[in-house]
């Protein structure tokens, strides 16, 4: 397993290129770090291997200067090939143990659950954070099970020590219930891909994550 700091998971760009409103997928992504996005997932699915690796490497050297990690969607190779800082996984993806034995050591993974039995297993697997995915019902999530919806995130944290980065349907309005449920992170597709401004979109999210951190922090 890695070593790293959960802290920089803590608003989580995942891509979604048809989200952009024709804008390039750089720009919005550059103007959400900018508002406070703190790691960002590739997750182009409709992308060929060619397309898919130069989209990578151009965020790679987006990202870089600020210090923020790149996370790749699925594809171990691509990660490889770019100098990925993290890999998200899902049910149907490569096993957790195989990518772990591919991927360098400081490489960190994520594995996306979407049942109690999927929790209880990731007690044996390699794993740096899970994905509880989704918390809410929505279109950019069509390949999962029922949605969490805030019990069942709160019967995940109950359950696990991992850090959790929830996924599905989270914007300002409901961002703030959701880590109270238990979530240390949260993972935005439409909120800031398709967001009119994404900058202020993530400003807008980035504050409601470190107002309630602030405020669990204060209570201890």
């Amino acid at each position: 397993m890695s070593r790293f700091n959960p802290d920089i998971l803590r608003l989580y760009l995942v891509t979604d290129q048809s989200l952009t409103r024709g804008r390039p997928l750089a720009d919005v992504v550059a103007a959400a770090v900018q508002g406070g996005v703190t790691c960002v997932q590739l997750r182009e699915k409709q992308l060929d291997t060619r397309a898919f690796l130069a989209q990578a490497l151009a965020l790679k050297a987006l990202l870089a200067p600020h210090g923020v990690p790149l996370i790749i969607n699925d594809r171990i190779d691509i990660a490889l090939a770019c100098g990925a800082e993290g890999v998200h996984l899902g049910q149907s993806d490569m096993p957790v143990h195989a990518a772990r034995q591919l991927l360098p050591a400081h490489v960190f993974i994520g594995w996306s659950v979407e049942s109690m039995d999927d929790v209880r297993d990731s007690a044996a697997l390699p794993l740096d954070y899970l994905g509880v995915s989704p918390v809410f019902a929505t279109p950019t999530k069509t390949d999962t099970k029922t949605a969490w919806g805030l019990d069942g995130l709160a019967q995940v944290r109950a359950a696990t020590a991992l850090p959790l980065v929830a996924i599905g349907g989270i914007h300002a309005g409901n961002a703030q219930a959701v880590l109270r449920a238990g979530a240390d992170s949260l993972a935005v597709v439409s909120a800031l891909c398709a967001a009119p401004d994404p900058r202020a979109a993530a400003a807008d999210l980035r504050g409601v994550c470190d107002r309630v951190t602030s405020s669990v922090e204060n209570k201890t």
